[in-house]
C-alpha cells in the first residue's frame, strides 16, 4: 500500500508590506497529485505504426468504430429539440429502462428506480466517485493490482490511501483492511478479461458487508462475454436480495457503440444513491436530454447487443488465433473486449514490434507492475482492418 504525496503547502503567507503587496500566491493544482498520463508514452509507436505502407491497425485503445444503431440515432434526431435543462436523475422514461434491463440483464428484479443514477460516461464515475463519497486522507481505497488506471485516479483525487490486491480484496493485510472504505471490483476485467465466479462475488460481498466497506463493482463489460457467463454482485444469488453497501456501474459505450454519447448508470444502494445524487446536483453532472431519450431506446432493444455480439467474436477468434500462431500465449480473456496476450518479453519490445507490422496495441505496464510481460489487444477495429492484422501476424 502507499500513501499520496503531500503536494506544496496551500498555507496563505503572512500579509506583506512593499514592492511584494498584492502579488499572487503559488497555487497547488490537482495535476500535482495525479501520474502521467500514460496514453502519452504511446505516440512514438502509433507514429511508427502509421507508417506503415497498408496504414495502422490500431488495437490499442478499444474505441468502437461499428455504427450507432440506426433506431438509436433516430430517437437522438428526434429529441434533437430540447432547450431546457435536463435533470440529474435523468427522466422517468430512461429511469424505467434502465430499470427494465437491469431486470432482464443481471437479474435485479427488486431495484426500484431509487436504486437508479445515470452518469456522463463511466469513467467520470470512477474518477469522482471517492470524492463523492466523502473519502479523504486516511482512508483507503483498493482496487485490483492489474486495473484500469483510473481507479488510482479517483483515489488520489480523493487524497485518499491506495491499496491493490492480486486475486481477492480479502488478502489485504489486517491495518489496511482497517481503513478500508471502497473496494473496486472489475468483472469482467479491463485488461485481461478475467471473470469472477458468482461464489466469489457472493463471499466477497458478505465479507466486505462484515466490515462496513463499500463495494463499486464496475461491470461495463458485463455483456461480452465469451467463455464465461458474467455475473453481477447485483443478481440475488451474489447479494441475498440486498443492494446495501453495493454499487454496480455499467456503460452503454460497448455494447451499444455510444462512447460518443457518454451514457452510463450506477445501480444498487438507494441511500448511497440519494446521497451521490445530492452531491451531482450542486455540481451539475448531467447527462443530455437527447442522450438520455437515446440511451433509453438502446437499452430497451437487445437485437442490435446480439448483432454487435456477433461482429465481435468474429474478430476476437481471427485475432487469437493469428496471436497464438505467431507465439503469443493469451491468458484469461474469457470476457470484454481484449486479449490478454504475452510472448514472454518486456511490453515495449512486444509493443516496437508490433508497431513495425503497423500494428498498435496497449502495453500491459499501463495497468500495474504485473502486466510488464503483457499487451492488451482490443478487437475494436473494423473487420478489414482486423484482417489486415491477421495477415501481417501470419507473414
Amino acid at each position: 500500500m502507499t500513501g499520496l504525496p503531500d503536494g506544496p503547502s496551500s498555507t496563505t503567507p503572512a500579509p506583506s508590506s512593499g514592492s511584494d503587496r498584492g502579488a499572487a500566491r503559488p497555487v497547488s493544482t490537482v495535476a500535482e497529485l495525479l501520474p502521467v498520463f500514460p496514453w502519452d508514452r504511446l505516440e512514438p509507436y502509433k507514429a511508427r505504426a502509421a507508417a506503415h505502407p497498408d496504414g495502422i491497425v490500431d488495437l490499442s485503445v478499444g474505441t468502437p468504430v461499428d455504427p450507432v444503431p440506426e433506431l438509436v440515432q433516430q430517437v437522438l434526431r428526434d429529441s434533437s429539440d430540447r432547450p431546457g435543462y435536463p435533470t440529474v436523475w435523468g427522466t422517468a422514461a430512461y429511469r424505467a429502462a434502465i430499470l427494465g434491463w437491469a431486470g432482464r440483464r443481471l437479474g435485479a428484479t427488486a431495484l426500484t428506480e431509487r436504486g437508479v443514477l445515470p452518469v456522463v460516461g463511466s469513467k467520470e464515475l470512477v474518477a469522482w466517485l471517492p470524492v463523492q463519497l466523502g473519502l479523504g486522507p486516511g482512508d483507503v481505497v483498493a482496487f485490483p493490482r492489474l486495473a484500469y488506471p483510473t481507479y488510482e485516479v479517483g483515489a488520489r483525487l480523493a487524497r485518499a490511501d491506495v491499496a491493490t490486491y492480486a486475486d481477492d480484496p480479502r488478502e489485504l493485510d489486517e491495518e489496511t483492511q482497517a481503513r478500508l472504505r471502497l473496494v473496486w471490483l472489475n468483472s469482467p476485467s479491463n485488461p485481461t478479461g478475467r471473470v469472477l465466479p458468482a461464489g466469489r462475488l457472493r463471499e466477497i460481498v458478505a465479507w466486505a458487508r462484515e466490515r462496513g466497506v463499500l463495494i463499486a463493482s464496475d461491470e461495463c463489460y458485463l455483456e461480452l462475454g465469451w467463455e464465461a457467463d458474467p455475473a453481477s454482485v447485483l443478481h440475488p444469488d451474489v447479494c441475498g436480495g440486498s443492494y446495501e453497501g453495493l454499487l454496480a456501474l455499467h456503460s452503454l459505450s460497448k455494447r451499444s457503440n455510444l462512447a460518443g454519447y457518454r451514457a452510463a448508470f450506477l445501480l444498487g444502494d438507494p441511500g448511497l444513491l440519494h446521497a451521490l445524487l445530492q452531491v451531482r446536483k450542486h455540481g451539475g453532472m448531467m447527462t443530455a436530454a437527447p442522450v438520455q431519450d437515446a440511451a433509453a431506446a438502446a437499452l430497451a432493444d437487445d437485437a442490435h447487443v446480439a448483432e454487435q455480439r456477433e461482429r465481435y467474436a468474429r474478430r476476437r477468434a481471427a485475432l487469437r488465433k493469428a496471436l497464438e500462431g505467431s507465439g503469443f500465449r493469451v491468458e484469461h480473456s474469457e470476457a470484454s473486449l481484449y486479449l490478454w496476450a504475452t510472448r514472454e518479453e518486456s511490453c515495449w519490445d512486444t509493443v516496437a514490434a508490433l508497431a513495425d507490422l503497423g500494428i498498435l496495441v496497449a502495453p500491459g505496464e499501463f495497468y500495474g507492475e504485473d502486466g510488464a510481460r503483457f499487451v492488451r489487444v482490443a478487437f475494436t477495429a473494423t473487420d478489414e482492418r482486423v484482417d489486415a492484422a491477421v495477415s501481417r501476424l501470419a507473414r
